[in-house]
């Protein structure tokens, strides 16, 4: 039984300009944006921080039993990409979820599938 393969032109099955990359340093934020979430102790982070609405990162260190140097890396993930911003007073880091990074983060996936 033999099989015949059939070579199919790409570009007959629509218009070449239906086809529109664009965005690109804008969706490479977002695709970092969102690979920060993809990690459950930094959405549990968020979570956390967004609740109370400001945190202080010697009450993040005990509440996750995650070491300093752990939490640490995951709020500097979240910081870098615009989800916390965080201040410093005296000894301690204070942090805040970053609300117009998250609504920015859901217009983007809303224009996807639209």
């Amino acid at each position: 039984m033999a099989t015949e393969l059939q070579v199919i032109n790409e570009m007959a099955c629509c218009p070449a300009a239906a086809i529109r990359p664009e965005g690109g340093e804008h969706l490479e934020h977002t695709a970092a944006l969102f690979k920060s979430l993809s990690d459950p102790t930094r959405l549990r982070i968020l979570r956390a921080i967004a609740q109370i609405g400001e945190l202080c990162e010697c009450n993040i260190v005990p509440a996750f039993g995650l070491s300093q140097p752990t939490i640490s890396y995951h709020l500097k993930v979240l910081r870098e990409t615009g989800l916390l911003r965080s201040e410093r007073r005296g000894q301690w880091v204070y942090h805040q979820v970053n609300g117009k990074a998250l609504l920015s983060a859901v217009r983007d996936l809303t224009e996807i599938g639209a």
